[in-house]
């Protein structure tokens, strides 16, 4: 892992540089804070990783500068993972990472999740985007989803999911250690019912992505 994240690393400090993709430069607190919390949660969650070994397809939704997409999905080779991501560039210049890192079961796009019905039981990631109770209600499925956020210690008192468990249960929280923080915090939900959503005219089917 620390081979993949020196690379991942020097990719971001040198040729994207001005991307603007991590506001970390030194190496430690990167591996800590980007790579490590972006792959720790499935060492310390049974649920997580049970979810991951048990789907096909894990989505993660404000990528931003890859986390934790790509150390997700080097750490999980046989896993396809899809990106979401409102901001064009950024889908573009992450797009570039992946393919220098070689990884070749990840496919990124410049999408909002909240045009895409999801038409294939999927595990969702989030990390350090939005609320919990803003982003859950938005999914539009007729399918199982497991969702799971990154979230700081302070969550309870920052958010809360009151209104948003009549549809969904809490499957996982667990809280976990890296160094430079004050700890993290995974959340794992899954829908109740059938979360069909708005209709517009811009939804697409996930397997149309595939």
């Amino acid at each position: 892992m620390r081979d993949f994240a020196k690379k991942y690393h020097d990719l971001l400090i040198n040729d994207f540089s001005g991307i603007n993709l991590t506001r970390i430069d030194e190496f430690e607190e990167f591996f800590q804070k980007q790579i490590m919390d972006s792959v720790l949660p499935q060492e310390k969650s049974t649920v997580f990783k049970k979810c991951i070994e048990q789907t096909k397809f894990v989505v993660d939704i404000g990528f931003g500068g890859g986390f934790p997409i790509l150390p997700l999905a080097f750490s999980n080779k046989d896993k396809e993972f899809i990106g979401f991501d409102a901001r064009s560039k950024k889908a573009s210049v992450v797009t570039q990472i992946s393919s220098k890192l070689e990884l070749q079961n990840v496919k990124l796009f410049h999408q909002r999740f909240e045009e895409v019905i999801f038409d294939r039981d999927v595990v969702v990631t989030f990390k350090a985007v939005g609320k919990v109770s803003d982003l859950l209600p938005k999914f539009k499925t007729n399918n199982k989803l497991f969702v799971f956020f990154y979230k700081g210690p302070n969550f309870y008192e920052l958010e809360d999911i009151e209104e948003i468990l009549d549809s969904w249960e809490i499957i996982e929280e667990v809280g976990y250690d890296i160094d430079g923080t004050d700890g993290r915090l995974l959340l794992g939900f899954k829908n109740k019912n059938v979360l069909r959503g708005t209709k517009t005219e811009k939804n697409i089917k996930f397997s149309g992505l595939l």
